[in-house]
């Protein structure tokens, strides 16, 4: 396994994490993840260690935090072999103080986080989304708190716009509080708005991304393709409305392309997918999941070999979109391409 500095920051993270999102599942959405159970669960921690895979993901609202619990539970006795990251800000009850990222909340996360996993201290925390009701001041200093009580290693945040982003970096900048240094953003072949915006910050920032959603909600598995229903199995049946938008004829393009690849390599689509995005700039890891051990081992096998030059080149061609404003100037006319040279 290879491992990457988390954006400027001197944590080394493997370039594959693994999403315990299917970890203790439950509800509409994560239920249809998977139910993965405390015993299950750490046979699966214990083949991502063989393979050098030592960060996992979750987050507070996955299953009301069933997956932190079972997380916890996996890694007992072996804290010090992992790295634990996970995220809090969206909703986890009725009440005023039950979202968001205000001084009480975030305190009260952390420490119910904490307690989950039974560790007392989180590796990377990461703010699931913004919030705008909090200034970013309150949230910042309420951080710096938390890294100073040794209970938060790192900070980061997840789906973030550019401007909500670069406004916390430059607070935190303002007033000596901890920087951001990772990105929890989705990226895939089927969904690179990340180039737009983000990548370039990130890159001019030093924050790395963690990818989430790889194989862009399941439809690069190599089990959707042009002019055929979806898998009976597909969890596209009961979760597609959860994630991100993506144009079907794109995305079969795409995966004819893959095919063709697969065929080329003897690797298997979403292999060729996950190794694609390893190539990216600003990526530090992609977070796989898996509902069991011959998932997890395939998705491992992603790593470990190269694309060629030639077959990156025809994946870009046949992912690329055309950026909307005011970001397409950057890419069609010469001079604003000298002012904003490209990132390679």
């Amino acid at each position: 396994m290879d491992y990457r500095n988390l954006g400027a920051s001197g944590l080394r993270v493997p370039v594959l994490s693994f999403g315990a999102g299917t970890f203790g599942g439950s509800g509409p959405l994560f239920g249809a993840w998977g139910n993965t159970d405390a015993e299950e669960a750490r046979r699966l921690v214990d083949i991502c260690l063989e393979a050098g895979v030592n960060l996992f993901d979750t987050a507070d609202v996955y299953s009301a935090g069933a997956s932190e619990q079972v997380l916890g539970q996996a890694i007992r006795g072996r804290r010090d072999a992992v790295l634990i990251s996970t995220k809090t800000a969206l909703p986890m009850g009725e009440g005023p103080q039950d979202w968001g990222t205000s001084r009480a909340r975030l305190i009260r996360a952390t420490e119910d986080a904490l307690r989950r996993l039974g560790t007392d201290y989180i590796d990377l925390l990461q703010l699931h989304a913004f919030d705008a009701s909090t200034p970013v001041e309150e949230v910042l200093s309420t951080l710096d708190g938390l890294v100073a009580a040794g209970k938060v290693r790192y900070v980061g945040v997840s789906n973030f716009a550019g401007w909500e982003l670069m406004k916390s970096l430059a607070a935190a900048e303002r007033h000596g509080y901890p920087r951001y240094v990772a990105h929890q953003a989705y990226y895939s072949l089927a969904g690179r708005d990340y180039e737009w915006e983000l990548m370039p910050l990130g890159a001019d920032q030093g924050v790395g991304a963690l990818v989430w959603s790889p194989l862009a909600w399941g439809r690069l598995t190599g089990k959707i393709r042009r002019g055929q229903p979806l898998p009976k199995a597909s969890r596209l049946h009961e979760t597609a409305q959860y994630g991100p938008p993506v144009d079907d004829e794109k995305l079969f393009d795409i995966v004819e392309v893959l095919d063709t690849i697969a065929l080329e390599t003897g690797r298997t689509v979403p292999q060729i997918a996950i190794n694609w995005l390893l190539n990216r700039p600003t990526v530090s890891s992609v977070i796989i999941g898996a509902r069991n051990e011959e998932q997890l081992r395939q998705n491992l096998d992603a790593v470990g070999w190269s694309l060629s030059r030639e077959q990156i080149e025809r994946l870009d061609a046949i992912s690329t979109v055309t950026a909307p404003y005011p970001y397409f100037p950057y890419r069609r006319q010469e001079g604003f391409a000298r002012l904003n040279p490209p990132i390679v």
